[in-house]
């Protein structure tokens, strides 16, 4: 049947879909769309960058939307039928629009395609259910609020078991290849694992689970969030990122053994070396950084390790054909675009410079005196304008809507109380 409306959306730095209402269906051999190149630079409260120069000083020009490669989806959270088509904005002249953070990522796999190598990635997505006032999610079987924690609780996932038929159906019915769900280390927080896949559908799905789940708790009279630390006396929600990488088929992790390859090692050693520079990708609004506690399952010292969750980077156990790296430290708010090129982008620095790794950490990171992430949102905003390997994994123009983007949320956040702050972020991430 065909849609009713239909959607198109381009993904801002901050991972907000912006974009437009349509009636009916949408013919990309027909129908162009134009929307201005600021709307890649707004803020998290949905306002101009104000000293950007993509806005009074260049006149507000328009880019050119063009369909991406994911495709239509149908957005089963709507009583309308309608579609979604993820777009990704181009140049007047057709070149791809360098503040377009979906565009950074298809660069660092071209680099990849160049060496004849595919990178597969997998997601682990942590968020938030709250009831419709922002308080304590009620539990739907008891109908009381849920204020414990009771983590990988069958009876706790059987409570929401519509909630999580529904999320499946939906996931389905978009193409999204979830897998496990768990109840985790907060009240009303759960995680659900997105199939290993290559790695740009990867970041679109889990762009278009993120933006799903939000669709889906409105449905059911609730809110979800995946802010980094949701509520101050809770765990915060975190999203994991698993990485392998093929040549020919094969992954070039696998060396028959638990320990992994060379190549593997190479690409570790380039994530450690990028990850204090790119803290503001992994920790980009005004709340994250209460997430990045010593000891609250969030790492903050920059090591690795196998089978370690204490670590910033861990070899998970398994088939060797599986070998791979987890990368651990992003919060659930971030952008999945910016997160993947920074990551991905620097392990394959790593391996075409062959870097070395450390030695890997034995017993628990949290206690040992390992080099730190940026300490605070102001810092990780400064270490990503400078930093030199952050400028090699992304456009200088990007780098700078960036910047100026969470300065500009530095200072209206720094008038905020923390109450105010988590309303403003609630809904958003």
């Amino acid at each position: 049947m065909a849609p009713q409306t239909t959607r198109f959306a381009v993904v801002d730095l901050n991972g907000q879909l912006r974009g437009k209402r349509a009636a009916g269906a949408f013919d990309p051999d027909k129908d162009t769309l134009k929307m201005p190149l600021s709307v890649l630079n707004l803020d998290i409260f949905g306002a101009d960058i104000e000293d950007s120069p993509l806005v009074f000083e260049t006149g507000d020009r328009d880019g050119m939307l063009r369909p991406s490669s994911r495709g239509a989806v149908p957005m089963p959270w709507l009583a309308t039928p309608s579609m979604l088509v993820p777009m990704v904005m181009h140049t007047e002249d057709g070149a791809p629009f360098e503040g377009d953070p979906r565009h950074a990522l298809e660069a660092v796999l071209g680099r990849y395609a160049a060496d004849g190598l595919q990178v597969m990635a997998a997601t682990e997505l942590e968020f938030t259910l709250f009831n419709a006032d922002g308080g304590p999610v009620l539990n739907p079987q008891t109908g009381n609020p849920i204020k414990t924690v009771n983590t990988l609780s069958l009876q706790e996932l059987d409570a929401f078991d519509q909630v999580f038929t529904d999320l499946y159906e939906a996931c389905e019915a978009m193409g999204i290849p979830a897998k496990d769900a768990i109840s985790e280390a907060a009240p009303g927080q759960f995680e659900v694992t997105l199939t290993h896949q290559d790695a740009l559908k990867a970041a679109d799905d889990t762009m278009l689970f993120k933006h799903m789940v939000k669709g889906l708790a409105r449905k059911w009279g609730m809110r979800a969030s995946f802010m980094a630390k949701p509520d101050p006396d809770q765990a915060g929600n975190g999203m994991h990122v698993h990485v392998s990488v093929l040549r020919a088929g094969r992954n070039i992790f696998d060396d028959g053994g638990p320990n992994g390859t060379d190549a593997l090692r190479h690409a570790v050693a380039g994530c450690l070396r990028a990850m204090r520079g790119a803290t503001l990708l992994f920790a980009p609004h005004a709340n994250s950084y209460a997430r990045l506690t010593p000891g609250a399952h969030a790492p903050t010292g920059i090591g690795w390790s196998y089978e370690n969750r204490t670590v910033a980077l861990r070899i998970p156990n398994g088939p060797s054909v599986a070998r791979r790296f987890e990368h651990r430290v992003a919060g659930g708010d971030i952008n999945p675009y910016l997160l993947l090129t920074a990551i991905l982008g620097a392990a394959h620095i790593g391996l075409v410079k062959k870097l070395k790794a450390p030695a890997p950490v034995t017993g628990n990171a949290y206690a040992q005196k390992l080099p730190q992430l940026a300490e605070d949102w102001a810092s990780a905003i400064d270490l990503f304008a400078t930093d030199p390997l952050v400028g090699q994994l992304f456009p200088p123009l990007l780098i700078d809507m960036l910047t100026r983007t969470k300065r500009q949320e530095l200072a209206k956040f720094s008038e905020m109380s923390p109450p105010d702050i988590r309303t403003v972020l609630l809904d958003r991430v």
